[in-house]
């Protein structure tokens, strides 16, 4: 996998419709030691208005598959189809293993699949690799 400087990273979008999920994705990223915006939205459709208004513009969204009204896999052909946005990284965030959606989501330019860990630490310690830029997530 293959991010940003993430030395620079200032700003992530969590897209996903499960506010508890938010939630701890937040407050694992409040555990570590480095400065960063957590933007969220509860389904694809409300995150693309966003981006599409210019309202802002992250360095990294995570994005869940599985939402009402757009889901992962429409949120992730559309932003690769929009000039502006096509170059944000997307790593899917998903409670899903299944194999072709894992690869799906790669062809369609994904840059990572996380299947949602069910520990908080294991949480803090994926996100403090990605923060750090490692390319060792898994």
């Amino acid at each position: 996998m293959q991010y940003k400087d993430y030395g620079k990273l200032k700003t992530l979008l969590l897209v996903d419709d499960d506010t508890d999920d938010q939630e701890l994705f937040k407050l694992a990223l409040a555990e570590l030691d480095h400065p960063v915006k957590c933007l969220t939205a509860g389904n694809g459709q409300e995150a693309l208005d966003n981006l599409c208004t210019h309202a802002y513009r992250p360095d990294l969204i995570f994005l869940d598959l599985n939402m009402p009204l757009m889901n992962g896999i429409v949120f992730l052909k559309r932003i690769k189809d929009i000039d502006h946005l096509k170059n944000i990284p997307v790593i899917i965030y998903s409670t899903s293993d299944e194999p072709r959606e894992i690869s799906a989501a790669r062809s369609m330019g994904a840059v990572d699949y996380i299947t949602k860990p069910t520990r908080f630490d294991e949480l803090c310690r994926l996100l403090k690799v990605v923060l750090a830029g490692d390319t060792s997530l898994h």
